[in-house]
């Protein structure tokens, strides 16, 4: 078995998960290559080695340009905030490395359509690019896919989605990077808004065409982070307060070319919501919902049945029929969160050894980084706005 010889820049929440990911992907499914965890790499010394030793990595870096440019490394794993994503993914692309990057895929339409340019111009010298939208690998995610693409709810008219959060109600929840503009692009919007966004247009099959979008950000200045602040910190009390430049929640009406009609939240102030994302589709001849902290199930109800047996039904998604799921247990059952990464790191493994080009790609990312701007810019001009074609990567 030859092996995918894996850098990756960024160690903390997503790196965690990815780290998960790349230990188990090999002792859960029979691939053609076997990924080697060789180095991590990160800005502390200190940190990044305890990273390293905890997370299972063979050494450790704090030059992501020399990760990039090792022999010994085939593809460069991008779990950093996102201004930091087109550099290293360019750099990556430029020195013939596989890239997967974290979501979204950057901060701004130009730097995203740059990087799926390059990923494009990659691709005729056999090197492969993809953006880690986990939840597409959730297995009952995968199952709401082929009942639509099977046409089981019929003609799509209605698509509703949320993600709801609450880990910034508290306002001495410090101003940590990811509600800062220069460095996270946006809040809610792009933190998880490009989640539901990415994933209704993956189910569906359709495309966002035209949104009309209000955002609003209720905690405007934030103590100053201290030393260890996560997603469950409060500020030092003492460094003071700075100004929070992205938004807290956004909503948004949309239209699909496929003629459906949508209603996307995105909010971390969702108040007792600590992961709370749920997907329906109401269909001519049904509707498929999906609810994320019930994420080995789907909700499914088919009107083609007798009058007499119609009802919402439960479909419990732990068979080995069903997507990803022959590599774990038995019938009944459930898997986790961690398991979604280990099934992109599986698909992302099985296309590089194929030749084939991965999914989703930068230029399906580009395409969501596209309805996240014509959403910021609907919000401030208060009116209905198409979203811009992906001209250059279509």
């Amino acid at each position: 078995m030859g092996q995918l010889r894996v850098g990756m820049v960024g160690y903390a929440f997503m790196g965690a998960a990815h780290s998960q990911a790349w230990r188990t992907v090999n002792r859960a499914f029979d691939l053609p290559l076997s990924a080697r965890m060789s180095v991590v790499c990160g800005r502390d010394e200190d940190k990044v080695a305890a990273a390293a030793a905890k997370l299972g990595w063979e050494s450790h870096s704090t030059d992501w340009r020399e990760v990039v440019q090792r022999d010994d490394i085939d593809l460069v794993d991008i779990c950093t905030p996102g201004d930091t994503h087109r550099e290293i993914a360019l750099a990556a692309l430029a020195a013939g490395k596989h890239v997967l990057c974290e979501k979204p895929l950057a901060n701004s339409v130009a730097e995203a359509r740059e990087m799926a340019e390059a990923a494009t111009q990659a691709q005729a010298h056999g090197v492969r690019a993809m953006c880690g939208f986990n939840y597409r690998r959730v297995p009952a995610v995968a199952l709401m896919r082929q009942l639509v693409a099977a046409g089981r709810i019929g003609k799509i008219r209605h698509v509703r989605a949320v993600y709801l959060q609450d880990w910034i109600v508290d306002p001495k929840f410090p101003l940590v990077w990811r509600l800062r503009k220069e460095v996270a692009g946006s809040g809610a919007l792009g933190d998880i808004g490009a989640h539901i966004v990415d994933l209704t247009q993956y189910v569906t099959g359709q495309a966002i065409t035209e949104v009309s979008a209000l955002t609003e950000t209720f905690v405007r200045e934030r103590p100053l982070p201290g030393e260890a602040a996560g997603l469950s910190a409060l500020g030092d009390g003492g460094a003071g307060f700075g100004q929070v430049t992205v938004d807290d929640a956004a909503l948004f009406l949309a239209r699909l070319d496929g003629g459906a009609v949508a209603t996307y939240e995105a909010t971390r102030f969702a108040t007792g919501r600590k992961n709370g994302l749920r997907v329906e589709l109401n269909g001519s001849l049904g509707t498929v919902a999906f609810d994320f902290e019930r994420m080995n199930e789907l909700e499914f109800y088919d009107a083609a049945l007798p009058a007499t047996e119609q009802g919402f039904s439960r479909i419990l998604v732990t068979e080995p029929e069903h997507p990803y799921l022959a590599a774990w247990w038995p019938p009944g059952h459930p898997i986790g969160y961690e398991h979604s990464f280990t099934h992109e790191m599986r698909d992302l493994i099985a296309a590089v050894a194929a030749g084939e080009d991965p999914t989703p790609s930068f230029a399906d990312a580009l395409r969501v980084q596209l309805v996240l701007d014509a959403v910021e810019r609907s919000a401030a001009a208060s009116a209905w706005v198409p979203v811009e074609a992906a001209l250059a990567v279509v």
